[in-house]
């Protein structure tokens, strides 16, 4: 039997796959800059208090103030001025109030009138603690402003009045100067709904908020590590903002201080499978956002992955504030995004340009599809199988080019011999022996790039496909993560402190397609060339290296896309093509007259001039 040789198109091929996951895997990897010391002093804010009470009552606690607090009143009323009001009423406690509906729970509290507890009640985090976005002091709500006697205050340190309204729907929480002036924070939560409506509005404060000074809105949030890898989810953690012209601009996983000149739409908080958004219905003139790692070491559990936060302008209306806003509270669902039709579904990742048309058109619907009345690790397998058939024809198409190469081969290798000393020659006769035989090693590489697209795609739906969380299959208990057969006593750098399965079967997968196409015996690497050796066992070493800690639903993929590979490839060459029809083929093509086109033309002219000076200097 004839060995298989290596022909230029898979040299193109294969350096063009390894370098395009090469890139996307380097452009990946989170970028960890050194901690921003700044970012209190950055967003005007202070520390959240350290020592809030963490009550979550269903109801108002009304409590009267005795007549021995009549000194500190009148204590705060000298340092808050006007809104010194608010600390003399009952509301001016640490009490909290709750909205919930089926799938979202808040605990609003009357100090800041901000939201303490953020609770999704439909969820679970890798360890089964419900998912929390906001709790225990992680999260702060702030606006900062001047009074006309100069004096700076943020909400966050004042006492607002709470009013269940809308049979417990809705909730008003009033920083009161007077009965009938004041500044309202309103939330309405409609039923099975993550999408808080909030209002923001002032009334009778023309004359204490200064008109001549700035007032900021300030948000904070610290994210919880909600997944098993904290460097996959770390990597996927991001802040994420939509400019009035509907471009959305992130950070990339990586850290941030920047400003920005251009009017705001919404700004999100993304914990990789969970976000939280803040959107206005009129845009913010401009904004700030920072994003700061605070995950020191990867290899030790953390409680957080990230810190966000971002400055945001108010503007005065008529004297008063009046902004309409809302916030989103929950999962990081294509499905769910797309249902507000705000644009929400940019935060999931799924490629720019072509990549995520594919996504949003092809993969994510059939995925949903399939999954719809399969098991998660049984749709991606249908995923896979459906995706190969469609691309079943490029593959054909590059194996007959393949086939086509391996019979020219020998009349290649008695060029390549023939004009060994003279590589101008042996590049034009080899050029003509292609043209005759209508034969191309182009031919291959162009139907391999045709394929890049839906690779790439696919490189983004999994990491962000909400459905496969916390989905098992066979030995992995979850596809948006890796798998574990063994732990390890100790943690190797890229690789981790556990062995993936998944990972190790698409390596081997890989090799052995790798294998089949670049052939056994391969000719060493002349100078100039890659080392296809090497290049053949870099590739599933890249794959069982990196892909150790990435979610195993991709590396199922991957594994079984190549095992349908292997048997396609198998089944044209011992079925469909016949190398002795393709060799005659060949031969009739020799023997006809070829017209050659101008370029053509034009080229052997200049080969053949380069030729004849070169004869000449000798």
């Amino acid at each position: 039997m004839e060995n298989k040789k290596l022909d230029l198109n898979s040299i193109i091929g294969f350096v063009l796959i390894a370098a395009i996951l090469a890139w996307m895997l380097y452009n990946s990897q989170e970028n960890q800059p050194q901690e921003n010391e700044n970012l209190d002093a950055k967003n005007n804010t202070e520390q959240i208090d350290a020592e809030l009470q963490k009550t979550t009552s269903t109801s108002v606690e009304e409590n009267n103030v005795s007549g021995n607090d009549s000194l500190q009143l009148a204590k705060a009323q000298s340092e808050l001025g006007a809104f010194g009001y608010s600390a003399t009423l009952p509301s001016a406690k640490e009490n909290t109030t709750t909205l919930e509906n089926d799938v979202l729970k808040l605990v609003i509290s009357n100090k800041g009138g901000q939201i303490v507890e953020a609770r999704l009640k439909k969820f679970k985090t890798y360890d089964s603690i419900p998912v929390y976005l906001i709790k225990d002091q992680n999260a702060s709500f702030n606006i900062n402003f001047t009074t006309n006697d100069n004096r700076t205050l943020n909400t966050k340190d004042l006492y607002f009045e709470p009013s269940l309204t809308e049979n417990g729907n809705a909730l008003s929480m009033k920083l009161k100067v007077a009965e009938d002036e004041y500044l309202e924070y309103y939330y309405k939560l409609e039923p099975n709904d993550y999408m808080v409506d909030f209002q923001l509005r002032s009334q009778g404060l023309n004359g204490v908020i200064s008109q001549n000074n700035k007032i900021n809105l300030d948000w904070r949030i610290k994210g919880y590590r909600h997944a098993k890898s904290i460097t996959y989810e770390n990597k996927y953690t991001e802040i994420l903002w939509e400019y009035e012209s509907d471009k959305v601009d992130y950070t990339g996983g990586s850290e941030l201080d920047e400003d920005s000149d251009e009017e705001i739409s919404w700004v999100a908080f993304k914990q990789h499978f969970f976000t939280s958004v803040l959107l206005t219905d009129s845009p913010f003139e401009r904004g700030t956002f920072i994003s700061k790692n605070l995950v020191e070491d990867e290899e030790i559990d953390t409680v957080y992955t990230k810190e966000f936060a971002t400055t945001l302008p108010l503007k005065l209306k008529g004297g008063e504030i009046n902004e309409s806003l809302d916030w989103y509270y929950g999962p990081t669902d294509y499905k769910v995004l797309n249902e507000y039709e705000r644009n929400l579904d940019e935060i999931v990742p799924l490629g720019w340009g072509i990549f995520g048309w594919i996504n949003e058109f092809f993969i994510i619907p059939f995925y949903n599809l399939l999954s719809g009345f399969l098991p998660a690790g049984i749709a991606i397998i249908f995923l896979t199988i459906s995706i190969k058939i469609l691309l079943s024809p490029v593959q054909y198409k590059q194996y007959v080019s393949q086939a086509k190469m391996k019979v020219l081969r020998p009349e290649i290798n008695e060029l390549n011999e023939k004009y060994k000393d003279n590589a101008m020659k042996k590049q034009q006769e080899t050029m003509k022996l292609y043209s005759k035989a209508g034969a191309s090693p182009m031919s291959g590489c162009i139907p391999a790039l045709a394929q890049i697209p839906v690779f790439y795609a696919l490189f983004n739906f999994f990491p962000s496909a909400f459905d496969i969380r916390q989905k098992s299959f066979l030995w992995a208990d979850d596809l948006s993560s890796y798998d574990v057969i063994a732990e390890l006593p100790f943690h190797i750098p890229f690789y981790g402190d556990h062995v993936s399965l998944f990972p190790i079967l698409a390596s081997i997968a890989i090799f052995i397609y790798m294998t089949m196409t670049t052939g056994q015996n391969m000719q060493t690497s002349q100078p100039g060339m890659p080392n296809m050796k090497f290049i053949m066992y870099l590739s599933p070493l890249f794959m069982l290296v990196f892909f150790n800690n990435f979610a195993s639903g991709l590396s199922l993929y991957y594994f079984t896309s190549n095992l349908i590979t292997i048997g396609i490839m198998l089944m044209i060459k011992n079925f469909i093509i016949d190398e002795d029809k393709i060799h005659a083929k060949i031969e009739a093509n020799k023997k006809k007259p070829k017209k050659k086109g101008k370029f053509a033309k034009k080229f052997q002219e200049m080969m053949d001039e380069a030729e004849k000076q070169k004869n000449a200097k000798k």
